[in-house]
């Protein structure tokens, strides 16, 4: 190939110079250089200190020489994340009622309960008020927030309804900005999967001062109607309201947490619908990762490097899309594979180290040859991702509808995930939004070549 590079070689000079380092440290360490670790970033500082005796005798060094200066590693601890939880009402203000209980006392009942399994997660809590007699204004709840320096604020309510009596179910209120819609989302979807209630869904406003003064991801939850007959003796029972504080401790947990998706996208570029990806994207502030075909790079540089400019990761399919002639031989699919990834490199300047196998590393048109393809390219130091979740939207007469469905299905809650699409698709363009939304509980990242591969 034109353009192969040995990353062998490269990997072993970058082991040298952190052996080099290594050394150089050591050498400090005797020498009086003392290494700070500030805010997670060694700094070399030379300290001068008194002196002090070694190995139990007295020296003779005057204050500020080298043989006085000792090396210290200082490592600050991880700060926790801080979530302030919100019991509503409280004191005078007893909100609601239904099935002989008071809102205030179902909504602190909860909040306890939740600020225990949150403390068991390793998540630090605080609650706005602890008791029934508290009176606190909504400006003293945010007030508290900030005094406190929370990460998120999650406020817990009980719903009513006199009018309709039948009414039930969650819902979950949030306001504004993405990471409180995302959190709202993970709340609820938690909430309403251990309890089995009906899903309200979310509901978006500026009108809750507690979520709109907050100045930090917030949601409100109201976890069910004290007004309704079942329900609200579900909400004042002990193990119900354990299903709820379960379920919001999940959503938290991934929110701080998250699982991993990579978001790839196949075949492409072309202008119209690669350019409808690339927006969306951008628009959810979303990395992601571009197999793409040579052919199409050369007819559409323009969104290739659109690609690259963006902070997407691109990588290599193929040249041209003929299974056939490209798994003829392993010399064919080099070939196929050189033309691709020279017109990557002329037309965004990239070297790229990533591809991927048109119909995946092992299909019916490479079984012949794809360990020899492997070994080959592997040895060139390039590195191979197949999927382990797919829209299938190759396939045809599909809806958006289903392909939602069809990503939901194929992730199966792994910690790890890399999706299948394509941003030829139509379809792909229209339900990406949704996709993107309906998996709040993944960080979408591009892949890298650090990233162990998925492969089948």
């Amino acid at each position: 190939m034109g353009r192969r590079r040995d990353r062998r070689k490269r990997g072993k000079r970058i082991r040298l110079v952190l052996a080099l380092s290594l050394l150089l440290m050591a050498a400090g360490m005797l020498s009086g250089v003392r290494y700070v670790t500030a805010e997670g970033t060694p700094q070399a500082e030379v300290v001068p200190v008194k002196t002090r005796p070694l190995s139990g005798a007295a020296t003779a060094e005057t204050e500020g020489s080298a043989a006085g200066e000792i090396v210290v590693l200082e490592e600050q601890e991880p700060k926790l994340p801080l979530v302030v939880i919100d019991p509503g009402h409280g004191g005078v203000d007893e909100g609601c009622s239904g099935q002989g209980a008071e809102e205030k006392t179902v909504n602190l009942q909860i909040a306890q309960n939740l600020a225990l399994r949150l403390q068991e997660l390793g998540i630090d809590v605080k609650l706005t008020r602890e008791d029934d007699e508290t009176d606190l204004s909504l400006e003293n709840r945010v007030e508290m927030a900030h005094e406190w320096d929370a990460d998120i604020f999650v406020s817990i309510h009980q719903n009513a309804c006199e009018d309709d009596v039948s009414a039930e179910g969650i819902e979950t209120w949030y306001n504004g900005d993405g990471d409180s819609r995302r959190l709202a989302t993970l709340v609820n979807q938690g909430a309403v999967r251990e309890t089995g209630a009906r899903d309200r869904g979310l509901i978006e406003s500026d009108e809750l001062y507690v979520l709109r003064e907050s100045g930090i991801p917030a949601c409100l939850i109201e976890t069910g109607f004290l007004t309704a007959q079942e329900e609200g003796e579900n909400v004042v029972d002990p193990a119900y309201q354990d299903k709820v504080a379960a379920g919001i401790a999940w959503g938290i947990q991934l929110y701080f947490y998250p699982k991993t998706m990579y978001l790839t996208f196949d075949d492409g570029p072309s202008e119209e619908n690669t350019g409808a990806v690339l927006d969306i994207l951008k628009e959810h502030d979303i990395h992601a990762t571009f197999f793409v075909v040579g052919e199409n790079v050369r007819k559409h540089p323009e969104i290739a490097r659109r690609i690259v400019e963006e902070g997407h990761t691109i990588g290599i399919h193929c040249n041209r899309h003929s299974y056939e002639e490209l798994y003829e031989s392993v010399d064919s699919y080099l070939a196929d594979f050189e033309e691709a990834y020279q017109a990557v490199y002329e037309v965004t300047g990239v070297e790229v180290e990533l591809f991927r196998f048109p119909g995946g590393s092992i299909n019916s048109y490479n079984k012949e040859v794809y360990q020899d393809i492997i070994e080959e390219m592997t040895d060139r130091g390039f590195v191979y991702f197949d999927w382990n979740a797919s829209l299938e939207d190759a396939a045809r007469n599909t809806t958006p509808q289903q392909l939602l469905e069809n990503a939901k299905q194929s992730t199966l809650g792994r910690k790890k995930v890399v999706m299948l699409a394509h941003d030829i698709v139509y379809n792909t363009t229209l339900c990406l939004e949704d996709l993107i939304e309906q998996f709040p509980e993944y960080q979408m990242e591009p892949l890298t070549s650090d990233v162990a591969p998925i492969t089948f």
